[in-house]
Order: C-alpha cells, then sequence, then structure tokens
C-alpha cells in the first residue's frame, strides 16, 4: 500500500510539472539562485568601506556573517573573497602570520576551484604583504605582480591593485617616476568607476612620492586632491590622514605655522570620530 501511495505521489507531481512547470506559456525557472550571494556582496562591500576607514574591528565583525553565508552557500568565489578582505585587515592590523594562513586558505581554495582569476588576486595581496612585511626585494614583487596581472582579467579593483603594489614597489627603489606612472594607472581605473575612497589614497600614495623625492608642491597639490575626493566620500579616517600628511609636509619644508594648522585639522578630525589615539599622536608632532 505504501508502495502505491509512492507511486501516486510521484504521477501526482509528474502531472503536476507537465501541468504547470511544463507549459510554454509558464515563466521559466531560474537557472541559478543568487539571493544569498547578492546579500555577501553587499556586506562584503560595508566591511569594504569599514577597512578603507580604519574600522577594523568593525570590518572583522561584519565578516562573520560574511563568512557564515559563504559557508552554508558552499560558494568557493565567496569563500575565496571571504578570505581576501579578511587577511587584508588582519595584516592592517599587524598579524601577518595570521594574514598569510588565511590567504593560503583562500589561494588553495582558488586552486581547487579552477578560479584562475581570483588565485592571482591572492597572489597579489601576498605579494603586497610581503613588500611591506617580509622584506622581499622590491624587483621580485613587481616581477610576481606583473605575472598575475595577465590573470586577472577583468576584475578592475584587483588590476588596480596590482598597479598600486608596482608604485610602492617602484616607490622602494626610489624610482619616482615609475612610481607615480604605476600608481597613476590605478587612479584611472577609481576614477573612472567613481571609487571615490580608492581614488582619495591614490592620491595620497602619489603625495607621499612626491614627498620622499622632496617635490613638496607637487605632494601637496596631490593631498589637496585626496582631500577633495575623501570629502565627497564623508571618508573622516582618510582625511584624518590626509591632513596629518599636510603637516610631515609643511613640517619637512619649514613653515610650522602651516604644519601646526595642518596638525591641528588633523587631530580635530579624528576626534570627531572618537580615535582619541589619532589625535594625541598627531598633537605630539606639534613639537619640534
Amino acid at each position: 500500500m505504501r508502495n502505491r501511495i509512492s507511486q501516486a505521489g510521484m504521477w501526482l507531481g509528474m502531472l503536476s510539472f507537465v501541468l504547470f512547470g511544463g507549459c510554454s506559456s509558464a515563466p521559466k525557472r531560474p537557472a541559478a539562485i543568487f539571493t544569498v550571494k547578492n546579500q555577501v556582496t553587499t556586506q562584503l562591500e560595508l566591511v569594504h568601506t569599514e577597512t578603507d576607514r580604519g574600522n577594523y574591528e568593525q570590518a572583522l565583525n561584519l565578516l562573520e556573517e560574511v563568512r557564515r553565508l559563504s559557508i552554508s552557500t558552499d560558494d568557493p568565489e565567496l569563500l575565496i573573497r571571504e578570505g581576501l578582505s579578511r587577511g587584508n585587515i588582519l595584516c592592517a592590523l599587524g598579524r601577518t602570520e595570521e594574514a598569510d594562513a588565511v590567504w593560503n586558505r583562500a589561494l588553495a581554495e582558488a586552486e581547487r576551484a579552477g578560479e584562475a582569476e581570483l588565485a592571482g588576486i591572492v597572489r597579489i595581496y601576498k605579494a603586497r604583504s610581503m613588500l611591506l612585511t617580509d622584506g622581499a626585494t622590491a624587483e621580485t614583487v613587481k616581477t610576481q605582480v606583473r605575472a598575475e596581472l595577465a590573470a586577472i582579467g577583468s576584475d578592475k579593483l584587483s588590476l588596480a591593485l596590482g598597479w598600486t603594489v608596482i608604485g610602492l614597489a617602484e616607490k622602494e627603489q626610489h624610482r619616482w617616476s615609475e612610481a607615480e606612472e604605476a600608481l597613476e594607472k590605478a587612479l584611472a581605473i577609481h576614477e573612472k568607476d567613481n571609487y571615490l575612497e580608492q581614488a582619495a589614497y591614490d592620491w595620497f600614495l602619489i603625495a607621499s612620492v612626491h614627498s620622499i623625492a622632496g617635490q613638496y608642491a607637487r605632494a601637496l597639490d596631490a593631498l589637496g586632491k585626496a582631500i577633495g575626493f575623501d570629502r565627497r566620500a564623508e571618508n573622516t579616517y582618510g582625511l584624518g590622514m590626509d591632513w596629518r600628511a599636510q603637516g610631515d609636509i609643511y613640517k619637512k619644508m619649514g613653515k610650522s605655522d602651516e604644519a601646526g594648522e595642518a596638525y591641528r585639522r588633523s587631530a580635530a578630525i579624528f576626534r570627531s570620530i572618537f580615535l582619541e589615539h589619532e589625535a594625541l599622536q598627531v598633537e605630539s608632532r606639534l613639537t619640534p
């Protein structure tokens, strides 16, 4: 009897498909569902915003939900992108060994899933970390990143990151023109698609190249552009950093009044978002 009932249910299901699912006038069902994927993408944008603004602990908290959802869908791309973001934040916090472990896990996932583009992006992140923390030679980093640029294809933000890393490597070698050229390639991508905070950071890095090269007027001009983008993005943390950098440049130029004004403005901006430690650090630069 149970078998007959089971067979009857099966035939009813098939009949329903013929009557409703198989009807040519009925709307086709989607080949794949992206509800969770879209949710994760939105959450990752929030993570990136908090990261760009220096709110690393908040970004890590937001990533917990990203990781949960990524695991729930068993989606390699989401798992890899969560690992990229987590490693980036851990690196910024100085937790480089943890960051490298996370990136290695993301790289293994990318290679296992045949995601060549994402694997290339992970390697660029690792190369940047090597440049900043592991004492790798700038020439080695440039070679590695250039090898990955062709592999990452259409991912514009990752292409921009690659050019940023190359720019930083050129800066390490005191190749000022080459550093500026690479950073401007990243800037062109960010400006075109209105990535305001990223464009502001590009100008900040270009200013640092000019400052180290002793080109103070050009450095101040670049910082002015960084401030413009950070204002448009309402990026308070970035603005605090921009004005602090202006103070540093004026101090190099022996313009103590202008330096003091820039430092005080930076400290006030940091205090407006309750970053007392950063404000005190800036104020400590007021003394000769």
